[in-house]
């Protein structure tokens, strides 16, 4: 408890202080099934986010990875927190033009090429999942462009003619998928949009079965967006 405390000390102060420091964290949702609940940190994100001037990174791979340590080493006036999942993680492909996006936060990562039915916007290791149900949404005729979005806070900092080209206002109907707690969400989905997520501690069981019962799976996605 006492070196919980002194790290979140640890985070407060740098933040307040506008020190430069780099705060890496892993094991970073229900994915850490084996250890159970006490080791699965379904609120800890959120926490990060709203401490002010705090720059947090939650990167889908190792591209994510890259762009996030960079924007780290060359914040001056403040920490950042880079968590990562224990799970291997599948590579994105993506276009150069998508590889400067990161810097901003958030990029469309699946361009449906005309406007979307609905956007899935996902973190770190549900982003592959992401990807994954627009495959199957689109086969099915649903029009659907994917957002990555590793730093919501860099994204919040983007103009508003960059921010409306990632997440139009005309597109309400909106998915996010994070495992972690489902309120911070809400104001990118809005009152029209669902949020696949955690609203309770976790479980003790292998990481995958946890997706599985808490519904990370391609068919709740869906169902969640057909829904809308």
């Amino acid at each position: 408890m006492m070196f919980m405390e002194y790290a979140r000390n640890a985070v407060r102060m740098s933040a307040l202080m506008g020190i430069q420091n780099v705060f890496v964290y892993t094991h970073d949702s229900i994915g850490q099934g084996e250890d159970g609940p006490t080791h699965q940190p379904i609120e800890q994100l959120a926490n990060l986010r709203m401490t002010p001037n705090m720059s947090t990174w939650r990167p889908a791979d190792a591209t994510e990875s890259v762009v996030a340590w960079k924007t780290a080493i060359e914040r001056r006036n403040g920490p950042t927190s880079l968590v990562f999942s224990r799970q291997g993680l599948p590579a994105q492909a993506r276009t150069e033009t998508q590889v400067a996006n990161i810097a901003k936060g958030a990029y469309v990562l699946v361009d449906c090429g005309q406007t979307p039915n609905v956007i899935l916007i996902a973190t770190g290791s549900e982003v592959g999942l992401a990807v994954d149900s627009a495959v199957e949404l689109a086969a099915d005729g649903v029009k659907v462009n994917v957002v990555s979005m590793p730093s919501a806070d860099t994204f919040d900092a983007q103009d508003i003619s960059y921010k409306e080209s990632v997440l139009p206002s005309t597109v309400t109907k909106r998915v996010a998928i994070e495992a972690a707690h489902v309120d911070y969400w809400a104001k990118y989905v809005g009152f029209a949009g669902d949020v696949v997520g955690m609203s309770t501690f976790g479980e003790s069981a292998p990481g995958g079965d946890l997706y599985k019962h808490f519904g990370f799976t391609i068919e709740n996605v869906i169902q969640k967006a057909k829904a809308l």
